[in-house]
C-alpha cells in the first residue's frame, strides 16, 4: 500500500508518498518566510501562501517519487488542529483528489502526524511507548498503549513550549521564529546564570505550564539596560532553556517510572532542541530506557508524517466520506 500524505495545518505545505513499509518515498516540504516580519504567524497570509503552493508540491511530490496517482492507494490528510485557512486548503485538495479517482481518504489528528513520525525512521519502536509531543502549539505527555490507542497523562495549561520560546526571543529582539535561534546561544551560555522558575500544577504530576516561566523572563528583563542584556544575551538564553527542558523532561522521567515503560520518543517542533536531545540520550543511558526522536526534517510539520498516520488506520480497515471536514481545535482524544 502507498499512501500519499498532505499537510497544511499552519505555515507548511506538504505532501509525501509513504509505502506499507514505512519507507519515504518522497516528502518536499515549503516552509513560508513571510511571516519573520510580521514576528509571528498570520492566519491569512498562511492560508492564501497554502493555495499558491498546494499543486506545486503535490506535483513535485509525485515527480521525486517517479510516480503518477494511479499508483497510490490511499490518501491522509490533516484535519486538525491548526489554522482553519490553511486546513481547509488540504482538506478540499485531498477530498478533490478522493472525488475524482475513487481513492480511500482518511482524516489525520495533526498530534496523531507527530507521533507517527518516529514509526518512519525507527522501525523497532513498538507500543507500548511513551511520546512528549512538543511545538509551537502543544505539549503533552502521551502513553501509548497500542497502535492507534493513546492516553494522556499531561498536557500545557497555558502556553506551548515552542510559543514560549518564540515570545522570549521576541522579547531579546531575535525575532521569530526563536526555538532555534534561543538553543544555537543557549549551547554557548550559563544555564545557571539566573534560576527562572519551574511551573508545578498541584494534584497533576505530568501538567505543563509555561506561562509563568514567560512572565518570569518579562519581570527579570524589567529592569535590565540593553547593554547587560546584550553582554549577557547567552546566559540568559541558556537559563529560559534549561528551565524549559527541567519541566519537560523530569516529568517524562516520572512518568517512564510509574507506568513502568522501557521506550521514550519524542516529536514536534521542539523534538528539535539539541540540548534535549542530548541530555534525554544521556539520561536513557543513565537510567536504561530507549530514546527516540525523528530526524530534523519530520521535526517541523509535513506530509509523510501524515501518510505514516494515514497508513495505519487505512490498514485497519478505517476510511474518512467526502463530508470531511476541517477543525481548527481538535483534541488526540
Amino acid at each position: 500500500m502507498i499512501v500519499l500524505g498532505v499537510e497544511t495545518s499552519c505555515d507548511e505545505t506538504s505532501c509525501a508518498l509513504v509505502d506499507d513499509g514505512f519507507r519515504i518515498l518522497s516528502n518536499p516540504i515549503y516552509s513560508q518566510i513571510d511571516h519573520e516580519k510580521y514576528g509571528g504567524i498570520v492566519p491569512e497570509v498562511a492560508s492564501r501562501q497554502q493555495i499558491r503552493k498546494i499543486a506545486l508540491i503535490y506535483e513535485q511530490c509525485l515527480s521525486q517519487a517517479g510516480m503518477t496517482l494511479n499508483d497510490i492507494d490511499g490518501i491522509a490528510v490533516t484535519r486538525g488542529p491548526g489554522l482553519i485557512g490553511s486546513l481547509l486548503v488540504g482538506v478540499n485538495f485531498a477530498k478533490g483528489l478522493a472525488f475524482t479517482t475513487g481513492k480511500k481518504l482518511i482524516g489525520i489528528n495533526h498530534l496523531e502526524g507527530h507521533l507517527c513520525s518516529n514509526y518512519l525512521e525507527h522501525h523497532n519502536l513498538k507500543p507500548p511507548f511513551l511520546t512528549l509531543i512538543v511545538s509551537g502549539g502543544h505539549t503533552l505527555l502521551v502513553l501509548v498503549e497500542d497502535m492507534c490507542e493513546y492516553r494522556l497523562l499531561g498536557q500545557t495549561r497555558d502556553d506551548a513550549a515552542g510559543e514560549a520560546y518564540d515570545k522570549v526571543a521576541k522579547l531579546l529582539g531575535l525575532g521569530y521564529p526563536g526555538g532555534e535561534k534561543i538553543d544555537r546561544l543557549a549551547s554557548e551560555g550559563n544555564p545557571a546564570f539566573f534560576r527562572f522558575p519551574r511551573a508545578v500544577v498541584r494534584k497533576d504530576p505530568f501538567a505543563f505550564s509555561f506561562s509563568g516561566l514567560k512572565t518570569a523572563v518579562v519581570l527579570y528583563l524589567r529592569d535590565k539596560t540593553d547593554e547587560f542584556i546584550e553582554a549577557h544575551l547567552k546566559d540568559i538564553c541558556a537559563s529560559f532553556q534549561q528551565a524549559v527542558l527541567d519541566s519537560l523532561i523530569d516529568k517524562c522521567l516520572k512518568a517512564l517510572e510509574m507506568h513502568r515503560i522501557e521506550h521514550l520518543a519524542i516529536a514536534g517542533g521542539v523534538a528539535a532542541n539539541s540540548q534535549l536531545r542530548s541530555t534525554l540520550e544521556a539520561k536513557a543511558q543513565r537510567h536504561g530506557f530507549s530514546f527516540y526522536y525523528p530526524s530534523l526534517e519530520l521535526c517541523t510539520d509535513n506530509g509523510a508524517m501524515i501518510a505514516a498516520a494515514g497508513l495505519i488506520r487505512l490498514k485497519r480497515g478505517e476510511s474518512s466520506d467526502l463530508s470531511l471536514d476541517a477543525t481548527a481545535q481538535l483534541g488526540l482524544f
